[in-house]
């Protein structure tokens, strides 16, 4: 089980391990979102490098009246308005089934990323994108990272990390990563973010998932099924 320490490994190694678990995810999830900030805003001056611009022109040539409504209705999956409600529910189930750590790891994942999403926007203050018109009412916060990319990436990943193992993980996965990549891909295609803006989010928020996992499970001896009593 990853995070148990062997039979022989003494109280502080095991300590070691524990702490390098949490602390190398998180450095490099703040490695990864430094080093964006400084490559889309350097020296505090924000511009639009070619692998941003060259994403939205590529949108941009993809817009179609049918692809245009169902990116709009998809990039709701990456909205607190959603994710909250479905955490909460994820949440209560594992609590009512004796698994009240991994609750409060769901939740924190979630409100955790979009905190820290929000909080580096505030640091980095790139403005939206504007080479194209924005296919929905462009929001009133800043870019950098993509707010909706970090908080589903951050649920997937937690949600995933709290599944059984066993046949029915394997597609859970690909289905979570398939929904984290189309809220993604909304996000360019909507014209509300660039492209790095979307990875800076997907990455930072697994980085922050991974640490916090270790955090505060690190020390579960076992990981029973969803749903399952311990």
């Amino acid at each position: 089980m990853l995070f148990m320490a062997p039979p022989a490994t003494s109280r502080a190694a095991w300590s070691g391990w524990l702490a390098l678990a949490i602390l190398l995810p998180w450095s490099l999830a703040l490695l990864v979102l430094v080093a964006g900030a400084r490559w889309v805003c350097p020296d505090g001056v924000c511009a639009v490098p070619a692998f941003d611009r060259a994403g939205l022109v590529l949108a941009g040539g993809w817009r179609d009246p049918v692809l245009d409504t169902a990116m709009a209705a998809v990039t709701w999956l990456g909205s607190l308005f959603v994710l909250l409600p479905l955490a909460a529910w994820a949440a209560w189930r594992l609590a009512h089934t004796g698994r009240s750590r991994q609750a409060v790891f769901l939740l924190a994942a979630l409100l955790g990323a979009s905190a820290l999403a929000h909080a580096a926007k505030l640091w980095v203050a790139r403005p939206r994108p504007d080479l194209f018109p924005a296919l929905v009412t462009m929001p009133a916060d800043l870019s950098y990272p993509s707010a909706h990319s970090m908080q589903a990436a951050a649920l997937a990943l937690a949600l995933l990390l709290v599944a059984p193992a066993g046949r029915g993980r394997a597609p859970l996965a690909v289905m979570l990563a398939g929904t984290v990549a189309l809220v993604a891909a909304s996000r360019i295609h909507l014209q509300v973010h660039f492209p790095s803006d979307v990875f800076a989010g997907v990455l930072v928020a697994a980085g922050w998932v991974l640490g916090l996992r270790a955090l505060l499970l690190g020390r579960t001896a076992a990981r029973p099924r969803f749903g399952e009593a311990t």
